[in-house]
């Protein structure tokens, strides 16, 4: 092991990003190890990050192309005739994805310089898809040794990225979130012992708050985006049958998306306006405040028609941590911290009843309450803690930049 830590370059879509504590937990307890890192955001954020710069892509920049890409062409022939011939025999799942592919293409040929001139030891990419294609061609480029992380966005979203399989083949090493992500990786044709599961993480772990004596009415909390893979409809379905079933309760949806004007018509449609609160989004220590208030947190997550589908959402440990109730859909990677009657409870979206009877277990049953709290904490402790986790990323990255160049 060597005696000063290495010089990481983290490639971000966007950085930092008020939705994704879960990178920034990662980038803390990093530094907290002692690593050096270089943090690059693809698209907007910028600035600094607990004191570290975080270099943004400025978009004018990509004007320079005009004779960048015509330079490192002739430098290296063989990736533009592989990229051209890509770009004509493969069609793109969504323009989305195509143009994120582009813009880590651009980065690629407008960072390659400064990034030749000072190297860093490893180029990880925090995401499969922009950050991913960036990591990939500098590699092909220059020859930079890099990891990437694939998460549930890069695997599914309509069938998965445009040119996935092909980066993530040269990586290092894959970094997966989930067993749900590797499984998905390994069926893609990836080989399975260069697909690491370590989880993501809370870099301190709350305090655990006391049970409600009485749990009338039964406070519910949901921490999401208001996108289609949340299952927030069906939600907001459960709500109308604890209203129905004379279940007293108080609902409240923390976060912000597109789908918010539907939400909040289907419930008034519901006859639940009054009882559910919108939110908007809150920041993380408010989010915490609505974790304090709440009995369970409800994650009604669905696969989306594009194919878009949850893995662990972090709020889902974060409660967990807290000492709140959890009731989840079995949908993605939710059951790998939720077991059913172990350390929370499973219902499906399409049975409102379901969520009803287990709710009312939940808001009368004491001994099931603190069974199921005990249980939830200890898997946060053995499975969510961030530094154990980066110190496990750290160990491999550490042992690829031991090895010798191929």
């Amino acid at each position: 092991m060597p005696d000063s830590k290495p010089v990481i370059a983290y490639l971000f879509t966007t950085f930092p990003k008020n939705t994704e504590t879960f990178l920034q937990r990662e980038i803390i307890a990093m530094r907290a190890h002692g690593v050096e890192v270089r943090l690059y955001s693809l698209w907007g954020g910028g600035g600094a990050f607990r004191g570290v710069p975080v270099a943004r892509f400025n978009k004018w920049r990509l004007l320079t192309l005009g004779w960048m890409i015509p330079y490192e062409s002739w430098r290296r022939p063989e990736v533009l005739r592989q990229v051209l011939r890509g770009l004509v025999t493969r069609r793109p799942p969504s323009w989305l994805n195509f143009w994120e592919n582009m813009l880590g293409a651009g980065f690629a040929c407008l960072f390659a310089g400064s990034l030749r001139e000072n190297r860093p030891a490893l180029i990880h990419a925090a995401w499969g898809g922009a950050p991913a294609t960036a990591a990939w061609l500098l590699w092909r480029l220059d020859g930079h040794r890099f990891s990437a992380a694939a998460h549930a966005y890069d695997i599914f979203e309509h069938g998965g990225d445009w040119w996935l399989r092909d980066k993530l083949e040269h990586a290092a090493f894959i970094h997966t979130s989930t067993e749900m992500g590797r499984t998905a990786l390994v069926e893609r044709g990836l080989p399975a012992e260069k697909i690491i599961r370590i989880r993501r993480g809370l870099d301190r772990l709350p305090m655990v708050k006391p049970l409600r004596s009485s749990r009338a009415p039964l406070n519910l909390v949901a921490v999401a985006r208001l996108v289609e893979k949340k299952g927030l409809d069906h939600q907001l379905r459960v709500y109308a049958a604890l209203r129905a079933a004379g279940v007293p309760f108080a609902a409240r949806i923390v976060g912000e998306g597109p789908l918010r004007p539907a939400l909040e018509k289907l419930a008034g449609q519901l006859g639940i306006a009054a009882d559910v609160t919108f939110t908007g989004h809150l920041p993380q220590h408010e989010v915490w405040s609505q974790l304090a208030w709440a009995d369970v947190l409800l994650h009604t997550g669905v696969i989306a028609p594009s194919g878009d589908r949850d893995g662990l959402p972090n709020v889902i440990p974060e409660a967990m941590a807290a000492g709140v109730l959890v009731v989840t859909s079995p949908t993605a990677a939710t059951t790998e911290a939720i077991t059913d009657g172990v350390s929370g409870l499973v219902a499906p979206v399409e049975t409102p009843a379901a969520w009803v009877a287990a709710l009312r277990r939940l808001a009368s049953d004491d001994t099931l309450a603190e069974k199921l709290r005990v249980a939830a904490r200890r898997w946060v402790e053995e499975n969510f803690d961030a530094h154990k986790n980066a110190a496990k990323l750290l160990e491999r990255f550490e042992a690829v930049i031991a090895e010798k160049q191929p």
